[in-house]
């Protein structure tokens, strides 16, 4: 192969964070320089002692071979540094699911919801034929079935410390019970006039104890429950019509979105509203912090502290609340926290917790947007729509990075693999399907990843619950 002469055979690079911090001084390097080795270069100029993964990105644009095959070396003014920005990976890794490891039968009625526990010891499932299912995860077989409410269970929700879970249903009613045994904490949560949409316990880090839960009601109000004293300490109302989505924040806010177009911040510890955000023209769905992760796992970390047995006693749980805060505030440095909102409008808009207006509008898709999460490593969205697709979003700025195609039905729900390269069952990296999972017989309503990687649940129409792994 012939070498263009007039091509540049070095160039002049700084290596920077996606947070605008310099790795070290520029550097002359060949325009040959493959992405492994940038990857021992930075990983040199930052000292790390264990080897970190990295993304490197020119002008946006992802390098994935070496760096001229991704810069246009002939408009490129070689005077002048150019900037590649790199992002750390998670070290780990966490391998596709590619087979059905069991299919679990038991609900009467559709599988609506789906949650692992925070410390990945537990599976539980809500369905239509009004029970709350605990799953044991070594034989994976049934283990409890907790009776007790009269409608269809809509929603669950794990308590940060796993020490309990909630579920609430058509009725109006939350029920809190323990995984170890499957019976009931206390009493039931009366209180709501119409069904609960959604859960949302309070951060670890703000209260070891796990005690308060808030609740998002068909009847315009929000509630916050004090699971203990099975009593409602505080009604916060403001919203015109259904209140879909509830998100307790980690810095003493609490963030709602309903039918009434709005979403709204409020502080915790008065139930005064903070802030109104307009801008959707249809009802919003669906809420997600950038701080979800880091709030659901609370101190567990999924992975270095797999098998780790954790004691309840006063002096480990300020430690694990302590850990708990460091994490957050690995996530949340500066106590700001970023969230996404999508609607039946088709749109997404991205929003600080401290701005009344929103920071991008995110447009695309064809059809109703159901669901929005963040990755775990908080750099990308991903949202589902019911235009059989799946969409991929920069976190910081919303742009749009790809789509999804090959549903042949309406997407309900994503999942997000804990070292954030996979998307069930997409591969982020290569912007392709990464596993095919077929096997229910029905519309699938709900999916969820282990928060240590290691497998998948899902159940839907059929009523049946499979899980799935490598």
């Amino acid at each position: 192969m012939e070498i263009d002469r007039n091509l540049p055979q070095t160039l002049q690079v700084r290596l920077v964070s996606d947070t605008g911090e310099e790795a070290g001084p520029p550097l002359d390097l060949p325009t040959v320089t493959t992405t492994a080795q940038l990857g021992l270069i930075c990983n040199a100029l930052l000292k790390n002692e264990e080897p970190t993964p990295f993304l490197f990105f020119v002008n946006e644009e992802e390098i994935k071979e070496s760096l001229e095959k991704t810069i246009n070396l002939k408009k490129t003014d070689t005077e002048n540094v150019v900037d590649i920005v790199y992002q750390p990976q998670a070290v780990f890794r966490v391998r596709p699911v590619t087979r059905c490891t069991s299919s679990m039968p038991g609900h009467a009625e559709a599988v609506v919801s789906l949650s692992f526990s925070p410390d990945g010891q537990h599976l539980a499932s809500g369905s239509g034929d009004r029970t709350l299912r605990l799953w044991d995860l070594n034989t994976e077989t049934p283990h409890y079935t907790c009776s007790g409410h009269t409608q269809p269970v809509l929603c669950i929700a794990w308590a940060p410390d796993s020490s309990k879970i909630a579920s609430s249903c058509q009725a109006g009613a939350i029920r809190v019970w323990c995984p170890d045994t499957g019976k009931q904490l206390g009493r039931p949560l009366v209180g709501h006039k119409k069904y609960i949409k959604c859960l949302s316990w309070e951060p670890y880090h703000e209260n070891a104890e796990c005690r308060r839960i808030a609740s998002a009601g068909a009847d315009n109000d929000v509630r916050i429950w004090d699971v203990m004293l099975g009593q409602c300490q505080m009604v916060i109302a403001g919203h015109t019509q259904a209140v879909t989505n509830v998100r307790w924040g980690g810095i003493g806010l609490i963030y709602t979105a309903s039918q009434d177009r709005t979403i709204k911040v409020w502080k915790v510890s008065t139930g005064s509203l903070c802030r109104t955000l307009t801008g959707h023209g249809h009802w919003v769905n669906c809420l997600a912090l950038s701080t979800d992760y880091v709030l659901r796992t609370g101190p567990f970390h999924p992975v270095t502290d797999k098998g780790k047995i954790y004691k309840r006693d006063s002096a480990s749980k300020e430690e694990m609340k302590e850990a708990a805060l460091a994490r957050f505030k690995a996530v949340c440095p500066d106590g700001i926290e970023s969230f996404v909102s999508c609607s039946d409008d088709r749109t997404l808009y991205l929003w600080q917790s401290n701005r009344t207006k929103c920071i991008t509008r995110m447009t695309g898709h064809q059809n109703v947007v159901n669901e929005v999460k963040y990755s775990p490593d908080v750099k990308m969205i991903a949202s589902a729509s019911f235009d059989k697709s799946v969409r991929l979003w920069r976190a910081h700025d919303g742009a749009f990075i790809c789509a999804f195609r090959g549903h042949v039905q309406a997407v309900y729900q994503v999942a997000w693999s804990a070292d954030s390269r996979l998307l069930v069952m997409w591969s982020v990296q290569t912007k392709k399907l990464a596993q095919d999972l077929p096997g229910h017989a029905d519309e699938v309503f709900a999916v969820d990843w282990a928060p240590d990687g290691s497998r998948v649940a899902s159940g839907g129409k059929d009523k049946v619950v499979k899980m799935w792994a490598y």
